[in-house]
């Protein structure tokens, strides 16, 4: 008896020590999701191998924020707005921080809702204590844009103001970013303001020396100024650089104010007839 005791009392111990190793090994759906979504994202985004592996990773964790995010993007560039919205604020509640100024800038750029952009930028304010980033850019740089789409030209050039200002301070103004420049340089040009529009097409002239729109834009100006000479020479100048490639544009959806070769043609001619 005693025998068979001490058989038991060993065979428990080698299945509770088994059980024990197996329970180590097993990985807890944070880690599982992390690793379904890296496989996932091998394929190319929003094929079905993608969409069905990033499925599967917010399946096994739902809080899982980037996969949340990142079923919402095939939509959002398919143009399925009631998709992707619901889908990304799901994300928004996860991670409010990063994707609420993110969700201004798409707001911005692939549905124009200037309104709604600037709430979200206005919204990153109160969420944290520094100057929020998306995409590369300082939301002081979204607003001046969203503002410029909106016609509403005195806050966009405050801004553009703000967002070139703290640029210099921290960098240098020759690292501020050409279209910072452009787009203040277009504000004060729709508004009228034709001397402050000519600055800020020269500062990005003075920086980069190729840019289609900044040369479309003086030229017009030199046009209204009657020096049809320098205006023809201009627009030729911002055509061989439309040609070069060297003109504001964005990959998926038209830039804010894009111009495009008949643009610049139909200015030609509008110079070459004028009296």
């Amino acid at each position: 008896m005693e025998k068979w005791s001490k058989l038991f009392l060993s065979g428990f111990t080698f299945l509770l020590f088994i059980s024990c190793g197996k329970s180590d090994n097993v990985k807890d759906p944070r880690t599982l999701a992390e690793e379904r979504f890296e496989d996932a994202v091998f394929y190319m985004q929003g094929s079905v191998a993608f969409q069905n592996g990033i499925a599967e990773a917010v399946a096994i964790d739902p809080t899982y924020e980037p996969g949340v995010y990142e079923l919402s993007v095939a939509d959002l560039k398919r143009g399925l707005p009631h998709k992707w919205l619901p889908q990304y604020n799901k994300a928004v509640t996860l991670n409010p921080e990063q994707r609420i100024p993110w969700r201004g800038y798409l707001y911005l750029w692939f549905y124009r809702d200037y309104e709604k952009a600037i709430a979200d930028f206005n919204a990153s304010d109160s969420l944290t204590p520094y100057l929020d980033y998306p995409q590369g850019h300082s939301v002081d740089f979204w607003r001046g844009i969203a503002y410029l789409g909106a016609k509403d030209y005195n806050n966009s050039i405050a801004y553009w103001d703000k967002h070139i200002t703290k640029e210099t301070e921290d960098s240098g103004e020759d690292w501020v970013e050409l279209e910072a420049f452009l787009y203040r340089g277009i504000a004060y040009f729709e508004s009228g303001n034709t001397k402050k529009a000519n600055e800020n097409f020269d500062k990005v002239i003075q920086y980069f020396t190729n840019s289609a729109d900044a040369k479309y834009y003086k030229a017009q100006l030199l046009l209204n100024e009657g020096n049809k000479k320098m205006a023809i020479n201009m627009i030729e100048d911002a055509i061989v650089d439309f040609n070069n490639g060297y003109y504001n544009n964005r990959a998926y959806v038209e830039t804010l104010r894009q111009i495009y070769l008949e643009d610049l043609e139909e200015l030609k001619s509008k110079i070459i007839a004028s009296n």
